[in-house]
C-alpha cells in the first residue's frame, strides 16, 4: 500500500536534483581560480533521456510500434566541460554564468519546497478532518 501519492515522490526527486545542482554550482564557484579546473554541470535532462530510452518495457501489439526496454535509472548526471578554457591557467569556470545558474536553481528550489509544503498541509488537513 502506498502511503503518499506519486506527486510527493516526484517532488522529492526534484528536490534531490536541485540539491545536487546546488552542490555542483558551489563547487564550480569555489574552484573559479584553481588552475586547470574544469566546470561541472548537473544534468537531469540527459539522465531523463537515458532513462526513457533504457528504462521502459512495453508489449508491442503491432510491428509498427516502437520497441524499447532496459532498466530504471533516475540519477542526476554530472558532466565535466573539457572543451573550453576561459582563463590562461586552463580553468573554464564562468562565474557570471554560475551565479545566474545559482539564482535560477534557488528559485526552482523555493518553488518545490512551497509545493511540497502545500501537499503536507493538505494531508494534515485531511488527518484533522478539515478543522
Amino acid at each position: 500500500m502506498k502511503l503518499f501519492s506519486n506527486t510527493i515522490s516526484t517532488l522529492e526527486s526534484a528536490l534531490n536534483y536541485s540539491s545536487t545542482k546546488q552542490k555542483v554550482i558551489a563547487q564550480n564557484i569555489s574552484n573559479a581560480d584553481t588552475p586547470n579546473y574544469k566546470a561541472k554541470e548537473a544534468s537531469f535532462k540527459s539522465a531523463l533521456n537515458d532513462a526513457q530510452n533504457a528504462s521502459m518495457t512495453a508489449k508491442r501489439t503491432d510491428i509498427r510500434h516502437f520497441n524499447f526496454h532496459g532498466e530504471d535509472s533516475s540519477n542526476v548526471m554530472i558532466r565535466t566541460n573539457n572543451r573550453t578554457s576561459y582563463n590562461n591557467n586552463g580553468n573554464n569556470v564562468d562565474v557570471d554564468k554560475e551565479m545566474a545558474d545559482l539564482a535560477t536553481n534557488q528559485i526552482y528550489y523555493n518553488a518545490l519546497t512551497e509545493r511540497i509544503s502545500g501537499k503536507f498541509q493538505s494531508l494534515q488537513s485531511v488527518i484533522k478532518g478539515g478543522k
